[in-house]
């Protein structure tokens, strides 16, 4: 398992696609905190964040689409199914190498917070917990886009289908206002991650929505072990 994590982060560094999402996210995350937080000269950045969480939708899928899909596409994925590590071992070694990069990403627009230290009088428990609240949001992404690399040799689809599924479970919140029926307004706000996240914009700690980020990922971490599983054997 350690062995392809290594492998993974080195990938990330020795081609374009590290830099090339360490380069969007920053110049994504850093337009969009000028125009939430420094040009509407607030301390706040709740705004930013939940923003943010739309900006994931482009990005993330841009972490995970080669995941699988290029291991498929350059035939190597014989290699791994044989190698004496476990199918879950290998789902978990690549989810894990795709977050490393996310949090540190992450971690690194955090200096967009110094101005705000300096010249205003932010809320930092609430930062810090909207921080917890989109770094687990983040490995829900990630484990989306890694399931969906499993299912195609095509980078461009896997990053295609993982940005539809992510615009289902963002955009619930949005469509749950359109529609009138009960139950399907139930549905939809039970499995938006964005509705979820608000409270953390409140500066609560959130278990429910914690617990709730956590089962997604374990979900669609499972799928992907899953469908691993029926190609070795079929």
């Amino acid at each position: 398992m350690l062995a392809i994590y290594k492998k993974e982060m080195r990938t990330y560094f020795t081609t374009p696609l590290g830099y090339v999402f360490i380069a969007v996210f920053l110049a994504v995350s850093g337009f969009i905190f000028a125009v939430s937080t420094l040009q509407s000269q607030t301390s706040d950045i709740s705004g930013y964040f939940q923003l943010m969480i739309f900006g994931y939708i482009v990005m993330i899928p841009i972490l995970t689409m080669r995941s699988f899909a290029e291991e498929r596409r350059a035939k190597t994925e014989q290699i791994l199914m044989t190698s004496p590590v476990s199918i879950t071992g290998m789902v978990m070694a690549k989810f894990l190498a795709a977050f490393t990069m996310f949090a540190m990403t992450v971690l690194a627009s955090c200096l967009y917070y110094l101005p705000l230290l300096k010249y205003g009088e932010p809320n930092v428990a609430k930062a810090f917990g909207c921080l917890i609240a989109m770094l687990l949001i983040g490995t829900c992404f990630i484990a989306v886009g890694i399931f969906v690399s499993t299912l195609t040799e095509s980078a461009v689809t896997a990053s295609i289908g993982t940005m539809g599924i992510l615009v289902g479970f963002a955009g619930a919140a949005i469509f749950n206002n359109l529609i009138d029926t009960y139950i399907i307004r139930y549905v939809l706000s039970w499995i938006s991650i964005y509705s979820r996240y608000v409270n953390f914009t409140y500066g609560i700690f959130d278990i429910a929505a914690t617990l709730y980020y956590l089962s997604i990922t374990a979900i669609f971490l499972f799928l992907a072990v899953r469908v691993y599983e029926r190609r070795r054997y079929a």
